[in-house]
């Protein structure tokens, strides 16, 4: 098992990437639900919703191209530097038309007093696309280290720009006349930050990657582009299960509630889900260059099954963590934002089941049958449509949230079905599914059943939670004396 305990090694390192960074960008959370109201914070919500569907059509998939590409050829420039150049160009011109649409942009979104939110909003979205092939390139030559610092460098600018312009600037009239327009919201303020994170994450990437490519090969773009499209489209349908919750609330919501009230609402408890997504994050870095290099190897099929099962264990233990203490995590958002904290459970699931969608789904990746991809994508946003529609005007954002739950465990299994029949992999659905059940049965018993005391009752919980583990250990047969010796192991 040492391929598993070299992963783990690995996805501790792009750890640093995604934990550190979205931890201190976490401050931000606590940050902005107590300077911003709840309709302010909804307009933040649905910013960045649209900026996850822009990035996926930005990127157009090359991330993935060229890791196929790359672990094919000795030197990976050529793929590289083609790559390279194809985003440069399309984030440019981005930006440029942005520029020139964000008046009529702004006025149909409801915000035509600040066009200036859709062309910072672009030209992060742009910064970030482009960047997209520079991190890529360190995660192929391993250098995880470099690129968490990277990472991490970006996020604790944009922390500071956040403080420094929302409340050092006001509170200093000298740095205020200098820095503050007296015109618009502060509300503006978050994107600058963004925006000046990003473009110093460019300038770091390009110094530390040296001189910039200087070749291009349009045969390496068409091949890139082929294999790619379909993932670009599937991505596409994968971010309307993703994001598009935090744009159709505000349309779907009833009458009788104010849409970036609740839209507010929502998107600061979805940030409570983040643990889930900030493991599935960095397992994804370590683990996608790992499925490439070792297709067609004796066990690579087993040991797919073996890092999906431990997959599965791991995000329950995140699951049962955060969703019995969600009490304790609710202090992360500002008071007037804690009454969502009901979906959080639901979200924390959906994202356990993406996670698993995730690594079922690198059979079509492997099999060449992209297309595939864009099939349970699609299925899963029209399904995901549909529920909007029906769930939220009757119960808000708790139908979003089950919305993409639902949609999630669809394609899951509609994913099982395809790759058994094309790329069968032995998964062992059978106590993956008793590891659900267990888990999803001990978290309900901890959360309806109340102590009298608060120490008594996250003593319950922890012990709930060892349960779980113990009985992974029992099924396993796994004994501690064999844990010991795996985290010892050296090879």
């Amino acid at each position: 098992m040492h391929y598993i305990k070299k992963l783990a090694g690995q996805t501790a390192l792009y750890g640093l990437s995604s934990v550190v960074p979205r931890l201190l960008n976490y401050l931000l959370v606590p940050f902005h639900t107590r300077v911003f109201n709840q309709a302010e914070y909804g307009i933040i919500t649905e910013m960045y919703a649209y900026m996850a569907l822009l990035l996926i059509l930005l990127t157009y998939g090359m991330e993935t191209g060229f890791f196929r590409f790359s672990s094919k050829e000795q030197n990976s420039n050529k793929t590289y530097s083609t790559a390279f150049y194809s985003l440069l160009t399309t984030s440019t011109f981005f930006i440029v038309l942005m520029y020139f649409l964000s008046g009529p942009i702004s006025s149909a979104l409801g915000y035509s007093s600040n066009p200036e939110y859709i062309f910072y909003l672009a030209a992060i979205i742009g910064l970030d696309a482009f960047s997209a092939i520079p991190f890529a390139k360190l995660r192929l030559m391993n250098r995880a280290l470099t690129f968490s610092a990277i990472k991490i460098v970006g996020v604790v600018i944009n922390v500071f720009l956040n403080i420094f312009f929302i409340v050092i600037c006001p509170s200093n009239p000298t740095l205020s006349n200098l820095f503050i327009s007296s015109s618009g919201s502060l509300i503006q303020y978050v994107f600058i930050s963004n925006l000046i994170s990003s473009a110093a994450v460019i300038i770091i990437l390009l110094f530390t990657s040296g001189i910039l490519p200087t070749t291009f090969s349009f045969s390496r773009l068409k091949e890139l582009l082929i294999y790619s499209f379909p993932l670009l489209v599937s991505g596409l349908g994968g971010t309307t299960n993703e994001s598009f919750d935090r744009i159709f609330l505000k349309h779907l919501i009833s009458t009788d509630k104010d849409p970036l009230y609740e839209l507010g609402i929502y998107g600061a408890n979805v940030k409570l889900a983040v643990l889930m997504v900030l493991f599935i994050q960095m397992y994804r870095y370590a683990v996608e260059p790992f499925f490439f290099a070792n297709e067609g190897q004796k066990d690579s099929k087993k040991m797919y099954s073996n890092l999906l099962k431990y997959f599965v264990v791991f995000t329950l233990l995140i699951f049962m963590s955060v969703g019995l203490f969600t009490d304790v995590f609710q202090y992360l958002v500002g008071k007037e934002f804690r009454e969502g904290l009901g979906v959080v459970p639901i979200l924390l699931l959906a994202n356990l089941f993406y996670g698993i969608f995730f690594n079922i789904s690198i059979w079509y990746k492997l099999a060449n049958k992209t297309w595939y991809g864009v099939f349970y994508t699609f299925s899963g946003a029209i399904l995901t449509l549909i529920l909007y529609f029906t769930l939220i005007p009757v119960i808000g954002y708790y139908g979003a949230a089950l919305a993409r739950l639902a949609c999630y465990i669809f394609m899951t299994v509609l994913c099982v079905v395809g790759g058994q029949k094309h790329y069968p992999i032995p998964y062992d659905f059978k106590r993956m599914s008793l590891y659900l059940l267990a888990a999803v049965g001990l978290f309900l018993l901890g959360y309806f059943f109340s102590f009298p005391s608060k120490l008594l009752l996250y003593s319950f919980r922890v012990l709930l939670i060892f349960t779980f583990l113990l009985f992974v250990f029992f099924i396993e047969k796994i004994s501690f004396k064999q844990i010991l010796q795996f985290i010892k192991h050296e090879n």
